[in-house]
């Protein structure tokens, strides 16, 4: 991660905190932490998801105009579908149903599933993209099923 710029690097990894901390209080933490942990842990693992599904959106908004017509409708579609995940995640605690364990097993398995699209990015991302998001990217996927097999 050395060829990637400082802020972006550093603020990356900060974002795994609140996953790892999550999971440190589901496995070492008191009892009456654990609901809490797990509301955490989902809501977070949500945002992020849907936070990538942000950043496509930007990347083919700003892709040359030719390159959107002709070849970016996988990245539009690709752009939308996070936070479809993150919303269908969310149903089942608000239908009462088991919760949150399934979703968090959602999430994690999405969250580890976008790298695909980061690959398929290719020269629309910058150069050092990927030694990015595969360390943030395996980290909170794994932190997020971490949380859901606690």
């Amino acid at each position: 991660m050395a060829s990637v710029p400082s802020l972006p690097r550093w603020l990356g990894l900060a974002g795994l905190l609140p996953q790892f901390a999550s999971v440190g209080v589901l496995y070492a933490g008191p009892a009456d932490w654990r609901s809490p942990a797990l509301a955490i842990a989902f809501a977070y693992a949500a945002l992020i998801l849907s936070f990538l599904g942000g950043m496509w959106w930007g990347i083919a908004a700003a892709a040359p105009a030719a390159q959107r017509r002709r070849t970016l409708g996988w990245l539009w579609i690709a752009a939308v579908t996070p936070s479809l995940v993150a919303l269908a995640a969310f149903l089942p605690w608000a239908l009462g149903w088991r919760w949150p364990e399934p979703s968090l097993v959602m999430l994690g398995a999405a969250l580890l599933a976008s790298l695909g699209v980061d690959i398929r990015l290719g020269a629309l991302a910058p150069r050092w993209w990927m030694r990015l998001r595969v360390p943030l990217s395996l980290g909170l996927g794994l932190a997020t099923l971490a949380a859901a097999f606690a």
